[in-house]
């Protein structure tokens, strides 16, 4: 065990009254198992542990689950968890007790308008995408622009919506200060010109092509959908925000196929078992009865992805990229 699963596991047992079931931990809290049910105390990140867990008690056998959360994270999961078919129960903590979790309402995702502002993104040839309540303009998933209102990013309040301009917000942040002179049309310009210098496949390793692949994903599958077999596609926001630029995240698009149906696609570069889940929360808060199709590099395209994607509802399909997908 961890160090810190022994306090984990005296937690989960005085929760849920089970002092001698056998203990474990696993890489996102800790467990009692007994026979095919298992308690399961998710720690650190719980959205990001619910994958993990699922698979982890399935490759042990459980059919009766129950995953304890302790945290506001807890409405997320129980949202979750009623997309799969024998869902796990899902516990809030309250002090010394817990409770049946209640799942949080769907996201709704709408940003204040600013038709000029937005003009200069598309003008940019930028990639336009609403997340957040945020207009921001990306290039080849990166995002070098967005729209704010009220305040700006670093807390000046503001009486009209301005364009910040720069990759994170330090970057905005430096912009601002550096090129103040310079026109948000040449300010976005300039940033995409650096930013398209760097995110290709032939460039050297740099923090520019590196930063979140799955949204780069995204965005060649969005220029090219018949890659996938679909006519059209758009990016989508998720139903959780993504936590920062750094950490990987789900790039989340919505389109058509042949025949005209919905589809919500899923992208993802590596191997996250965050995936199903996060996939197909997306698809419960943009088109419930879509098709869901999780794209992902060929080489990422990992069984248990496929065995997790098989225990919802409504199933998702893998479609492996062959190739460069960067291309």
């Amino acid at each position: 065990m961890s160090s810190r699963a022994p306090l984990l596991v005296g937690k989960l047992r005085a929760l849920v009254d089970r002092p001698a079931a056998p203990a474990t931990d696993f890489p996102g809290g800790a467990a009692l198992v007994d026979g095919s049910s298992v308690w399961m105390l998710l720690d650190a990140d719980p959205i990001a542990a619910f994958g993990p867990a699922l698979i982890w008690a399935e490759r042990r056998g459980a059919t009766d689950v129950t995953l304890v959360v302790d945290g506001p994270e807890v409405a997320v999961l129980a949202r979750r968890a009623a997309l799969f078919s024998s869902p796990p129960t899902v516990l809030a903590v309250d002090g010394v007790t817990t409770s049946p979790a209640e799942p949080a309402p769907r996201p709704i995702h709408d940003a204040p308008a600013a038709p000029d502002l937005a003009e200069v993104l598309v003008d940019a040839d930028l990639e336009v995408v609403v997340e957040d309540g945020i207009v921001r303009g990306e290039v080849l998933g990166l995002e070098v622009a967005r729209i704010v209102h009220g305040t700006t990013t670093f807390g000046t309040p503001i009486d009209e919506p301005t364009l910040e301009v720069g990759v994170g917000e330090a970057d905005r942040e430096m912009t601002a200060m550096v090129h103040a002179g310079l026109s948000p049309v040449a300010q976005v310009a300039r940033v995409r010109d650096i930013v398209l210098e760097h995110r290709r496949p032939d460039a050297l390793r740099h923090a520019l092509n590196l930063l979140a692949p799955e949204r780069w994903l995204r965005a060649t599958l969005v220029r090219d959908p018949a890659r996938i077999g679909l006519t059209e596609l758009h990016p989508a926001p998720p139903a959780v925000p993504r936590p920062n630029l750094r950490d990987s995240a789900i790039a989340i698009a919505r389109g058509q196929d042949d025949a005209g149906d919905e589809v919500i696609v899923a992208c993802s570069v590596g191997v996250h078992l965050d995936l199903v889940p996060a996939a197909a929360d997306a698809r419960a808060a943009l088109a419930p009865d879509a098709r869901l199709l999780l794209a992902l590099p060929s080489r990422d395209a990992h069984p248990v992805t496929q065995a997790l994607a098989a225990r919802l509802l409504r199933p998702a399909e893998l479609v492996p990229i062959e190739g460069d997908w960067r291309v």
